[in-house]
């Protein structure tokens, strides 16, 4: 197999990598989730991808740049729906309607 065979198996990887996260995020908002868990797995992730986009842009790799910056978007707006979820929860508990 020559490199040129290669070429689209880091595109197609960024490709499911995005997909995967897609289905994560529907999931969380599917579920209304406010598991310290889904909180905690997207704060690592956030660590390790902005760790892949400094070391992606050293590199000059173009689909891990991407795969990254998409995945640290990804994740940064599902830690701001499962903090808003918690806070709902927990202003629903003080405040009973």
């Amino acid at each position: 197999m020559s490199i040129h065979d290669l070429k689209f198996l880091p595109y197609s990887a960024t490709s499911l990598s995005i997909v995967a996260r897609l289905i994560f995020m529907f999931l969380l908002y599917k579920n209304k989730s406010t598991n310290s868990l889904s909180l905690l797995f997207c704060l690592l992730n956030m660590a390790s991808s902005s760790m892949w986009i400094y070391y992606s842009v050293y590199m000059d790799d173009l689909p891990m740049i991407v795969r990254s910056s998409a995945e640290l978007s990804l994740l940064s707006l599902s830690s701001v729906y499962i903090i808003r979820n918690k806070l709902i929860n927990y202003q629903t508990q003080i405040l009973p309607s």
